[in-house]
């Protein structure tokens, strides 16, 4: 990942004194209570939370209460209404930290989040495409059907991050709106569209592929410098990923190179007590052949797993941590600084940018878009989000 220049002052705890101090401790210090959102029911962050709460249960007489939210926003809100520990969110998180798409309005802007930990498991997130157009690259989607779904910025940037890795714009295709993402992948059986943006093992991906029309993933060539240059200054949160779980016949002894992002992304404000986040990663690392076999995705929290120079930055507990255990550099040390520093830039742009922020909503957001992007580049940092 590119990395960014430093400009502003941190102000924290030095992190050699922080971890000095939890280091000391001989045992997790965890409260007796904690409170996490994640997505609903059904969903695989939810079973994930489930199956952690329950190690620490076990470990340290932690009870979790975990709170289902159908969408981004009711995922965060009790997060940013210290209402809640953790959030188990998905890439909206990363939006959030940024203040931009459902975060670039008045009751929200940049937030002050810090990642505890993430999961990366054997499935990627990519466009699934019919498989009777013979679609080898994203280069080959040139005047294809690609499914816009409204509302749900994650899919569309996802899908514009596709496009770009083979060289190509939403205008160099058809967009086809739909209103939600179960029917994209309905007008695609249908033969109303070629393609939608998921995850590889999706319900509705393994449905394609049951079609007469079948399913194929666009392969991402990881050699490809330029293409993921493109792909990354669209949605830096992306990363090279050979996928071994997917719809169609996608398998460990049938791998695709492709592309991934962590799911979930368990994430906390930068106040949370240290001690817990502390806790936290120490228990999630410590007690990791507990709970990595009780959900689907679950193994994805191995420390293998964990990249530890993403785009959004480490609670500072989670760093000391990392240090602890001699795997944290300086190179890691320098990204991170860069990430909070950048954060910092953004937050004191956003409470200058109320004072005078128009009342509209509409002009209120393309004021705000305006204004991050050019704080950014004064600063000489990739607004990434225009």
């Amino acid at each position: 990942m590119r990395q960014l220049p430093c400009s502003l002052a941190l102000v924290a705890l030095p992190l050699s004194l922080l971890a000095a101090t939890v280091a000391q401790a001989s045992d997790v210090e965890l409260p007796r209570t904690m409170a996490w959102t994640a997505y609903g029911t059904n969903s695989s962050g939810y079973a994930q939370a489930v199956a952690i709460g329950n190690m620490l249960q076990s470990h340290y007489g932690t009870s979790v209460r975990i709170l289902p939210g159908d969408n981004d926003v009711s995922r965060m809100t009790p997060l940013k209404q210290g209402r809640v520990d953790l959030c188990a969110c998905g890439i909206a998180s990363y939006y959030g930290a940024e203040g931009v798409m459902m975060f670039a309005n008045r009751d929200w802007g940049p937030q002050p989040i810090r990642v505890i930990t993430t999961s990366t498991a054997s499935f990627g997130l990519s466009l699934a495409v019919a498989g009777d157009l013979g679609v080898e690259t994203p280069a080959d989607l040139a005047g294809k059907r690609i499914a816009y779904i409204r509302g749900d910025d994650a899919l569309n940037k996802g899908t514009e991050a596709y496009l770009a890795f083979g060289g190509l714009t939403w205008d160099d295709v058809e967009r086809v709106d739909f209103p939600g993402y179960a029917r994209s992948f309905d007008g695609i059986i249908a033969g109303n569209a070629d393609a939608s943006f998921t995850t590889t093992v999706t319900p509705p991906a393994q449905q394609l592929a049951s079609s007469p029309r079948g399913i194929s993933w666009p392969v991402l060539d990881p050699d490809d410098a330029e293409g993921w240059e493109r792909m990354m200054a669209v949605a830096p949160y992306f990363r090279p990923h050979e996928v071994t779980a997917g719809a169609g016949d996608v398998s460990a002894d049938n791998p695709v190179p492709s592309a991934s992002y962590p799911y979930p992304i368990v994430v906390a404000n930068r106040d949370l007590d240290d001690k817990v986040a502390y806790g936290l990663i120490r228990a999630l690392q410590d007690n990791y052949d507990d709970y990595k076999d009780a959900a689907p995705g679950a193994v994805g929290y191995a420390f293998d797993y964990q990249d530890l120079q993403w785009v959004v930055p480490f609670h500072d507990a989670v760093v000391a941590y990392y240090e602890e255990i001699g795997v944290w550099t300086d190179e890691m040390q320098a990204h991170q600084e860069a990430l909070v520093e950048r954060q910092e830039l953004l937050i004191a742009t956003w409470e200058e940018f109320l004072g005078d922020a128009p009342d509209d909503e509409d002009a209120f957001e393309e004021a705000w878009m305006q204004t991050r992007a050019e704080a950014l580049r004064k600063a000489g940092l990739d607004p990434v989000f225009e």
